[in-house]
């Protein structure tokens, strides 16, 4: 059985998901921890609560989904893992960072790569990858399949949808990603989405303008 806990970080309000079992052993995904005082929000909670991170995933390579990369890979010796696709995303995005007047020391350690239809454990229970690209070159989302949720990153939002006039976007690609690759969810899905409030896969089929 797996638990969420989001916190919302940066300027940008980015949402910084930890994906955690029963044995206390965690997944982070999407730091986007900027302040220090957004990193101790974060290992705080992973200290109060008795976790043990185990991995550290991005769903995509914009500057504010990596902002805590380094941070927590001094801090827990978690390596990344990214769809290769995403590997130019995350070596522009500091430059990214000082064009929005957020600059940020960027991760450099080992990367591994995830692809369409792998599955991440966290002991008995699985997230399936799916590969949503649009908004960003090869944006990958988390789907927990046995308690229907989906950590979107900004592929899909309620009642929006991720923008595409960033490097490697694509407007059409993106519309097709979310009616080929996440429509065919089933509507109950809970979506937690890169910004703002959860959603559901059924309320954005009826609700969302983009679609």
């Amino acid at each position: 059985m797996l638990s969420i806990k989001v916190f919302t970080f940066s300027p940008i309000q980015e949402n910084t998901y930890v994906v955690y079992n029963d044995q206390n052993k965690a997944i982070i995904i999407d730091p986007g921890c900027y302040f220090s005082a957004e990193q101790e929000t974060l290992k705080n909670f992973i200290t109060d609560t008795g976790l043990e991170p185990v991995r550290l995933l991005n769903t995509h390579c914009h500057l504010d989904h990596v902002f805590g990369n380094k941070w927590v890979w001094e801090t827990w010796g978690l390596e990344l893992h990214i769809h290769q696709g995403e590997e130019a995303m995350l070596q522009l995005a500091p430059v990214s960072g000082e064009k929005w007047g957020l600059p940020f020391s960027n991760y450099t350690g080992p990367l591994h790569f995830l692809s369409e239809g792998d599955t991440v454990l966290l002991g008995n229970d699985a997230l399936e990858v799916i590969l949503a690209p649009g908004h960003s070159p090869a944006s990958i989302c988390f789907y927990c399949k046995e308690q229907q949720f989906l950590i979107s990153g900004d592929v899909l939002f309620r009642q929006s949808i991720g923008r595409t006039d960033l490097p490697g976007g694509d407007h059409e690609t993106l519309l097709k990603s979310i009616r080929e690759k996440l429509f065919v969810l089933p509507d109950e899905v809970v979506v937690y989405p890169g910004h703002g409030i959860k959603t559901t896969i059924g309320y954005e089929k009826r609700n969302n303008p983009f679609l």
